[in-house]
C-alpha cells in the first residue's frame, strides 16, 4: 500500500507541472479572446454613435447607458453579459483616444503580473497588435 501510494506522488510530481503551464497558456488565450470581443462590441457602439465610449465613461458603456455624456444613439447593451475582468481578476484598462491606437482605443490586460511589460504569463494582452 506505502509503494502505491509512494509512486502516486512522484507520478503527481511530474505531471503538476505540465498542467499548472497549460493552465497560464490558457489564461492568456483567454484574455485574447475578451480582448478582442470587446473590441467587437466596441465597433458595434462606434457604428450606433459615432464614436467610441471616452475613457471617463469606459467599457461599462458596452453593458448600460453612460450617464456622463449619454449618447443619443445608444441602441441597447452591446455585450450578452457585463464587462468581464481579465482572467487575473483585474478590470481591463481602457483609454479613447488611445495612445498606441491614435485613431482607435487602447485596450490592455497587464497579465499575470499586473504591471506593464513583461513575458510569458506576465506579458500583455492588448488591442493593437
Amino acid at each position: 500500500m506505502l509503494v502505491v501510494i509512494v509512486v502516486i506522488a512522484i507520478l503527481a510530481s511530474l505531471v503538476a507541472p505540465n498542467i499548472f503551464q497549460h493552465v497560464g497558456a490558457a489564461k492568456s488565450a483567454t484574455a485574447k479572446a475578451q480582448v478582442e470581443m470587446l473590441g467587437a462590441a466596441l465597433d458595434a457602439y462606434r457604428l450606433d454613435n459615432g464614436t467610441y465610449p471616452t475613457t471617463q465613461q469606459g467599457l461599462d458603456a458596452l453593458w448600460q447607458r453612460p450617464a456622463v455624456d449619454p449618447p443619443a444613439n445608444w441602441r441597447a447593451p452591446y455585450l450578452r453579459k457585463p464587462v468581464p475582468l481579465d482572467p487575473w481578476g483585474r478590470p481591463y484598462m481602457y483609454q479613447f483616444p488611445g495612445q498606441q491606437s491614435r485613431q482607435g482605443y487602447d485596450l490592455v490586460s497587464f497579465g499575470a503580473d499586473g504591471k506593464p511589460g513583461g513575458e510569458g504569463e506576465d506579458a500583455d494582452i492588448v488591442s493593437w497588435k
